[in-house]
């Protein structure tokens, strides 16, 4: 294939992922108006986060499936279809809970948008251009992340939040055919089945497990975890992953395919894309907690996010570069001790303008090196060709339950510690409890290997 035809591959590819990182990008602004608009509390608000993962857990090993089975350009085309169809739901809402419907729709879209776009790349550029590709991939956050805060900021001053679901909509449909009309048609496609019975059980057990960690008391924990207000869901939750486990262990196409663990370097990639989706998860309630800590409005709040993407915008391509020159190891371990410390300085000083842009750099900036390139970068060299959207799966899955799981309990702590409205010392606490989590991430980057070898 010509640079030509791979570099307009690679163009359509980022703009549907930018599609659905705009959505990650937006999410934190509006999410104060969205609870205004309904009259929610944080804790209840925070499921217009936690509804879109929850769904995005369930549809990616759908959609991986589907990849492999149908092709990359038919799941990819209509995943992005789907996704503006879930922008019209909630742009449209007259409930709040007719917004949970629309972000659910969204969640299951975006599903199959990077799991396939990750795969394309796979099937398209030499091992040698991976990384640089996924580097240019991991970009579209930062991309997403510059234009999404100043465009809700400025819709939010004067429009309205409606707005912002509105405009994805044409934008949705432009990609689309685009896709349509540049992706390869041939892939080596995979005949099997979707493990219905591994599915449900997964995202009945993600979906107790949120509603646990959302009704747990942060002032008493010990309390918490036995009333029955949280233990029936996090045992019940226990149990389901548990038979997840054992139904992927018996069924001949497992949606999670444990063969891939026997890597020691994918067993750590997926415990970092927890804590690279707990990290995401913080930053998405970055413009409450600005709003509260500095008592701006949300339209001032959603700028105060722009050095933070700007470190995310600058850095992914920087580390997709470095990791085909000095190794995953090394920016994994770096990146992990970069967002450690901006959620730590946040969180220490949580009235201080200073503290909150540092921190928000060095948050920016770790992130750009994990959620970029590196944790992609290990599963397509882990995974044999045929197995490359499931693998890619693999990441979108364990980064999705940290988001999930950062989503639930950055709002049952923040509620718990700062009052009903949260504030800043709420905020602040549940930002210093995923700053530890963050200290676990560097200890496990230390020990994958410095240079992966292509599985065959």
């Amino acid at each position: 294939m010509s640079d030509r035809s791979s570099r307009r591959i690679l163009l359509v590819l980022f703009l549907g992922v930018l599609m659905a990182a705009m959505d990650l990008a937006i999410v934190g602004p509006v999410l104060r108006p969205i609870r205004t608009t309904f009259d929610v509390s944080p804790r209840t608000g925070a499921w217009v986060l936690n509804v879109f993962v929850l769904f995005n857990l369930v549809g990616v090993p759908i959609m991986s499936r589907l990849a492999d089975r149908l092709g990359r350009r038919r799941v990819y085309t209509s995943a992005v279809l789907t996704f503006g169809l879930g922008a019209v739901i909630v742009a449209t809402s007259p409930t709040f809970e007719t917004v949970l419907v629309g972000r659910a729709v969204q969640g299951l879209a975006a599903s199959g948008i990077f799991p396939a776009a990750s795969a394309v790349v796979g099937d398209v550029f030499p091992v040698e251009r991976r990384g640089r590709a996924l580097g240019v991939l991991g970009a579209v956050y930062g991309v997403a992340f510059l234009i999404g805060p100043g465009l809700a900021g400025a819709l939010l001053a004067v429009a309205g939040w409606t707005w912002l679901y509105v405009l994805s909509v044409p934008f949705s449909l432009m990609v689309a055919l685009a896709a349509w009309r540049i992706l390869p048609k041939t892939v080596r496609a995979s005949d099997e089945r979707v493990d219905v019975a591994g599915l449900l059980t997964l995202g009945t057990g993600l979906a107790a497990l949120a509603i646990g960690i959302n009704r747990i008391d942060a002032g008493a924990v010990g309390q918490s975890l036995v009333s029955t207000d949280a233990a029936p869901y996090l045992l019940g939750a226990g149990a389901l992953i548990t038979g997840f486990i054992m139904i992927e262990r018996r069924v001949p196409s497992p949606m999670l395919r444990l063969g891939l663990f026997r890597h020691r370097a994918v067993k750590i990639a997926a415990v970092l894309a927890i804590g690279a989706g707990l990290a995401e998860a913080s930053f998405i309630f970055f413009p409450e907690f600005a709003a509260s800590s500095f008592r701006v409005s949300s339209s001032t709040a959603s700028f105060m996010l722009l050095p933070l993407v700007g470190a995310v915008a600058v850095g992914s391509p920087i580390a997709g570069r470095l990791l085909d020159r000095i190794g995953v190891r090394r920016i994994v371990t770096g990146s992990s001790i970069l967002f450690t410390t901006g959620l730590a300085l946040i969180a220490a000083i949580p009235g201080d303008r200073v503290a909150f842009y540092s921190g928000s750099i060095l948050l920016g900036l770790g992130l750009a090196g994990l959620l970029g390139s590196s944790l992609s970068y290990i599963l397509l060299n882990a995974a044999r060709e045929t197995e490359r959207t499931v693998a890619q799966g693999i990441i979108t899955l364990f980064l999705g339950i940290g988001q999930l799981v950062g989503g639930a309990m950055i709002g049952a702590v923040a509620v718990t510690a700062g009052g009903p409205d949260a504030g800043p010392d709420g905020y602040a606490t549940a930002f210093g409890v995923v700053a530890l989590v963050g200290v676990l991430c560097t200890g496990l980057g230390v020990l994958l290997p410095q240079r992966m070898r292509q599985a065959t």
